[in-house]
């Protein structure tokens, strides 16, 4: 964990160092989640993010954020014999690093972006219906970490930032059920530094 952090504080003070070459911003935004699983239908859950990110570079850059969410999903069955619905939604920390590339004017450039993101779980909340048998009972034990990718694209227009991103799951949520979460994200931010 120290070798991590003094990584990142030496690529801060890099970064810094280039001032040209480094921007610092807030960013908030909504997203639409979805958690697939085998045998059961899927329905979008409403959510937020909202935190920090760090832009190295100018034609060619590396962002690193860092960002509270609430994603999750809703499920029912779609087998008349049994009635099955539940939701999930959590409350993640995620930590994506992307690698873009931008085009474009200073005051206004467009931009492309890709790269892998870690997220840990720090609250779930999980309702299933009152009929949920024993053969479901381990339906909402979800891992506490998971890993991903994003990729998207997004505007810059002099200090303030817009992303339309897309997120997919490289890892299970919950391994027995076959569900990953993804999600569509739209945020905006603005560069303090």
């Amino acid at each position: 964990m120290k070798k991590y952090l003094l990584s990142a504080v030496l690529l801060i003070a890099v970064s810094i160092s280039a001032k040209a070459q480094f921007s610092l911003g807030i960013k908030g935004g909504v997203n639409f989640s979805k958690i697939s699983t085998d045998n059961l239908k899927e329905s979008t859950l409403t959510g937020y993010q909202a935190g920090l990110f760090a832009r190295v570079g100018i034609s060619l850059y590396l962002q690193p954020e860092l960002y509270l969410s609430g994603t999750g999903g809703k499920f029912n069955s779609d087998n008349n014999n049994t009635d099955f619905n539940g939701k999930v939604r959590f409350t993640n920390l995620n930590v994506p690093l992307l690698v873009g590339k931008s085009f474009g004017q200073k005051d206004l450039n467009f931009r492309v972006m890709a790269g892998p993101i870690y997220s840990y779980i720090l609250d779930k909340n999980v309702s299933l219906s009152n009929n949920a048998s024993g053969a479901i009972a381990d339906f909402g034990n979800y891992k506490n970490s998971t890993l991903g990718y994003q990729v998207g694209a997004g505007v810059d227009i002099g200090s303030i930032t817009a992303d339309l991103r897309y997120e997919g799951g490289l890892t299970k949520v919950n391994q027995n059920f076959g569900q990953r979460q993804n999600l569509w994200a739209l945020s905006v931010g603005f560069k303090i530094l």
